[in-house]
């Protein structure tokens, strides 16, 4: 339906504001501010024919889930 996304879009960031919860480029930067490594799901980018180019500066590299085990191997939070 035409305007949907456009209406869900607002309304999130409504709620996000209401939640003190920075918009995605800030947070984006905040992560990569702390030294954390970003990186992109190979198999949600791979549909969508993406790669490193089309993503933010920020994402190091695109990997597969059994890369990001490796990666996050002795991490003591892991968000998945």
């Amino acid at each position: 339906m035409p305007g949907v996304p456009d209406l869900v879009t607002r309304y999130m960031k409504r709620k996000m504001e209401k939640l003190d919860i920075p918009p995605i480029p800030e947070f984006i930067e905040m992560i990569s501010d702390t030294g954390a490594g970003i990186y992109a799901c190979k198999a949600s980018v791979d549909p969508f024919e993406l790669d490193k180019d089309d993503l933010v500066d920020q994402v190091q590299g695109i990997i597969t889930v059994g890369e990001f085990y490796e990666h996050a191997a002795g991490g003591q939070i892991v968000y998945t």
